[in-house]
């Protein structure tokens, strides 16, 4: 296979990939070598994955080449290779959630979302490089080492999912699955150039991935498009409540509203944000309202910033309980990273009072945002205020202002949809002068992902963002 042909294959949709595997034009055998070919090629230079499955991927490729010649795809992601974050427990393949403690961790069985997608004919690549126990928002990780942005290699691809993006973005398999509990499915897409989605909360089953605080971690798709994301979001979706829009990829532009109304928070989301990332943001507004002949209006959010931190302080304590519930911290304070057992040493002495007003501050925000889609249909923001910063960077300036930490800038924007459930998701919607990509984040109503992802659709329909990938040297 030449390069020029494995990179066409990799960078297939996955969509066109499965119509091409129903007539046979190419075969699962065939995007499998390509997606393990971009592996060896390029994972030594990005880090994206902590385990390759190299030889079981091409079992179950031929395993379901047979089942095509048979007439028996299982789904549109028959025989479409993907790969996992590494928290996602995988029967028989070590489960290290980035974590020295759980190097040698191997697991009898698998989390809901692995068994979901091997239901649906997905063939698993490999497990995905990712923060320490997904508390974190760089990925850089003392363990296994950073993975490096596919666009700029010196640069961070967001966290925790982090590997999970760069491999999506750099053609090493067709979409990702990864963990959201501040913004690690969205920060990292929207660094790297991608869609990442977080559900509702409680959309998709969390049972067998590693937590990090239980009553907001999301799982959700990283892929290519908005199509993609949806197709692997019907894969691994639970039961939705009675009256709410079922996904169906076939029928995005049939679930667009007629006259969109597009929110324009006026309060946080635009208070302080890197030039070129403001820009791109604001003209991405302008052409989801255009796609679907819809207007921008302001919406109030009047709460959301001085509830943010205390809410936070709950995600604080529940990551706290789980890591001293499984023996790990302090027993093993010596095993972590520096920057999560700092956050852990801050959890156990977090005070019952502050943890009380965060489950006060948390009911304020979400009226706050169900009264704002009383009056809209999605609300757009950045992603991310700032483009990817330089690994290693712990602090930046935003704006001009003062300097401030880096997690802190790049959960943000993100932390208000996990505190609340709504569905959020990040396209791309540009690029800095140096060539970084800018996130842009659509917000929904709960159980809103079908008339989230229609628009998501309507958006890429009428600009080329998504259709870009980085040029390696």
């Amino acid at each position: 296979m030449t390069e020029n042909s494995e990179n066409e294959l990799a960078f297939l949709p996955i969509e066109r990939a499965a119509r091409m595997l129903r007539r046979r034009e190419i075969s699962p055998v065939e995007l499998v070598d390509a997606a393990l070919a971009r592996i060896e090629r390029w994972n030594p230079a990005l880090n994206a994955f902590l385990t390759v499955l190299a030889e079981p991927a091409r079992r179950r490729a031929r395993a379901a080449e047979r089942a095509l010649l048979r007439g028996r795809p299982k789904s549109p992601l028959h025989g479409i290779p993907i790969s996992l974050k590494d928290n996602f427990w995988t029967r028989g393949v070590r489960t290290t959630a980035g974590s020295r403690i759980l190097a040698d961790f191997v697991p009898d069985q698998d989390s809901d979302v692995a068994v979901r997608l091997a239901r649906a004919g997905a063939i698993l690549l490999g497990k995905t490089n990712m923060h320490e126990f997904a508390y974190g928002i760089t990925s850089e990780n003392p363990h296994f080492g950073t993975p490096r942005n596919p666009w700029a290699r010196e640069r961070i691809t967001g966290g925790s999912s982090g590997g999970s993006a760069a491999a999506v973005a750099a053609g090493m398999g067709f979409a990702s699955v990864g963990t959201d509990t501040g913004g690690s499915i969205r920060i990292p897409a929207a660094l790297c150039g991608i869609v990442g989605l977080k559900p509702t909360f409680g959309l998709v089953s969390v049972a067998g991935v590693v937590p990090l605080a239980p009553s907001f971690d999301h799982a959700g798709p990283l892929a290519r498009s908005a199509t993609d994301a949806c197709i692997i979001l019907e894969a691994i979706a639970g039961n939705y409540p009675r009256g709410a829009v079922r996904l169906d990829y076939r029928k995005l532009r049939e679930k667009r509203p007629r006259r969109l109304r597009v929110g324009w928070p006026k309060e946080f989301f635009f208070d302080r944000l890197d030039v070129e990332v403001q820009r791109a943001v604001e003209r991405g507004a302008k052409t989801v309202a255009s796609s679907l002949g819809g207007r921008i209006e302001e919406v109030s959010l009047p709460r959301l910033a001085g509830a943010i931190d205390d809410a936070s302080n709950l995600v604080v304590a529940e990551a706290s309980y789980y890591h001293e519930s499984q023996g790990y911290y302090p027993a093993r304070a010596a095993e972590y990273g520096d920057d999560v057992r700092g956050h852990l040493e801050w959890g156990h002495e977090l005070r019952a009072v502050d943890y009380l007003r965060g489950v006060a501050k948390r009911r304020e925000l979400e009226e706050d945002f169900a009264a704002a889609f009383e009056r809209v249909d999605v609300i757009v923001a950045p992603t991310s205020p700032i483009p990817a910063p330089p690994i290693g960077t712990t602090e930046v300036r935003v704006a001009g202002e003062r300097e401030t930490k880096v997690r802190a800038e790049l959960l943000r924007l993100t932390r208000p949809a996990n505190l609340t459930g709504q569905p959020a998701m990040s396209l791309p919607c540009g690029f800095t002068r140096e060539g970084l990509p800018v996130g842009l984040q659509l917000i929904g109503p709960r159980w809103g992902e079908a008339k989230l992802l229609s628009v998501a659709l309507a958006y890429e329909e009428a600009t080329e963002w998504h259709d870009r990938h980085p040029q390696f040297a």
